[in-house]
């Protein structure tokens, strides 16, 4: 990531003075990539967030084109380029600031909208801990299945469901076989959950037949986003075998506005070390560059705010801080390496959600399912209430930030939504 400048300097100012802010997570070292529009009627155009405004790329001549998937499809290094010259131009003492000011909107006037069209969604295994703790809810003497340490797991999910961060959506029904019960039911889901997750973004695909080997595998990514994969957990107790989840998973997953490319995140890269004593990766997986600046530092929380929490003025707890780098098992290379082998085709703008991202310790599990362990521990909230799952208008925020001595902290955004009633 060599440049003529480095664009993740700390000591790069903004003459956007909002980007400047030490509590912001869109500072010049971040410059995530999003799509916006001023009103409904009109298309989606590609922004870049600096500080609490959205810079219009293709009007202020920083970009040729208004489809997300021109962008997707350039080269890292073209990324890379095109990174520097948004950069110099956002700068503290650029000649270029009149010609670009014009093109700065408010972040608070603009609808966000999905960062690209989602074309299709595979949902991985990732998390150990997570993997770990909810297998020994089930099989407490094999919490892992034999295979989990040797390949990455993952599903086919629903890509039309997936919503922007700020939406609503009502609560699933399915079918649910209640202890006891002669026959199962046809009812909405009392047991939903949320999953803390990371989305990789494709950016350029390949061709149907043809993998992609692991040292080439990031430069298919355009970057990561924050993802919930909300989840009913008795519709996928009941209709998850032989086949895995179904209508549990379909009914909607909510993706954050914006793509933080692995530009950004250079500076908090480190070594991704398996312990000796695990399976070490196939060959295929492995690569020639082993395992050298692999993993990503992302903190991760999740917080919860309640209807009676909301009617109070409260913003919500955090019920959940756990971090990309501790949890993950597989890297976001290997992941897409692996979705390849066979010949599957990638295409720009398809997602790879990481599952659910629990650490190992207290206030790491990254979903209700494990704080709750299985509805029998409820969640005790500040204000006294408690949860097993979910309520109608429980809303569930997604966070995530890079932090590391002697850099600029970037951020995610939100990743936002509020469960509804159950339609008639």
């Amino acid at each position: 990531m060599t440049a003529p400048f480095d664009t993740n300097s700390p000591d790069l100012v903004s003459w956007v003075e909002s980007a400047n802010a030490p509590e912001t997570p869109f500072p010049i070292q971040n410059l995530p990539y999003g799509r916006f529009r001023r009103d409904a009627p009109d298309p989606w155009s590609i922004g870049v967030a600096i500080g609490d405004q959205v810079l219009d790329v293709q009007g202020a001549g920083l970009f040729h084109s208004s489809d997300m998937v021109q962008w997707l499809t350039l080269s890292r290094a073209q990324r890379q380029a095109q990174r520097e010259a948004i950069s110099m131009a956002l700068q503290h003492g650029t000649e270029n600031r009149a010609r670009i000011a014009p093109y700065l909107l408010p972040m608070s006037k603009v609808e966000m909208g999905l960062p690209c069209d989602v074309r299709n969604y595979s949902d991985f295994f990732i998390g150990i801990h997570h993997a770990y703790n909810t297998g020994r809810l089930y099989r407490p003497d094999a919490p892992l299945l034999p295979n989990y340490r040797w390949v990455p797991i993952g599903y086919h999910g629903r890509a039309s469901s997936i919503q922007v961060s700020g939406h609503e959506f009502a609560r699933p029904k399915g079918q649910v076989n209640p202890a006891g019960a002669a026959a199962p039911t046809l009812q909405p889901s009392d047991r939903l959950d949320f999953e803390l997750e990371m989305g990789i973004v494709i950016g350029r695909g390949n061709a149907q037949g043809d993998a992609i080997p692991i040292d080439e595998a990031e430069g298919h990514i355009a970057g990561l986003t924050l993802l919930n994969d909300w989840s009913a957990r008795d519709l996928q107790a009941w209709e998850a075998q032989p086949l895995g989840p179904f209508l549990a998973k379909s009914f909607a997953t909510t993706l954050s506005p914006w793509i933080v490319t692995l530009e950004a995140l250079a500076p908090f890269r480190k070594p991704f070390v398996r312990p000796p004593e695990e399976p070490q990766p196939l060959s295929y997986l492995e690569g020639r560059r082993g395992r050298e600046l692999e993993a990503i530092e992302v903190t991760l929380e999740v917080w919860l705010q309640t209807p009676q929490m909301r009617a109070q003025g409260l913003s919500g707890d955090c019920i959940v801080r756990t971090g990309l780098a501790q949890a993950a098992y597989w890297t976001a290379a290997q992941l897409v390496t692996h979705h390849t082998v066979n010949g599957c085709n990638l295409m720009s703008g398809d997602l790879l959600g990481t599952g659910t991202l629990s650490g190992e310790g207290a206030g790491q599990a990254a979903c209700l399912l494990e704080i709750t362990e299985g509805g029998r521990h409820p969640l005790r909230l500040s204000n006294g209430e408690e949860r097993l799952f979910l309520n109608d208008d429980d809303t569930v925020t997604l966070r995530g930030y890079c932090e590391r001595p002697g850099r600029r902290r970037i951020g995610f955004g939100d990743c936002t939504a509020t469960v509804r009633k159950a339609r008639a």
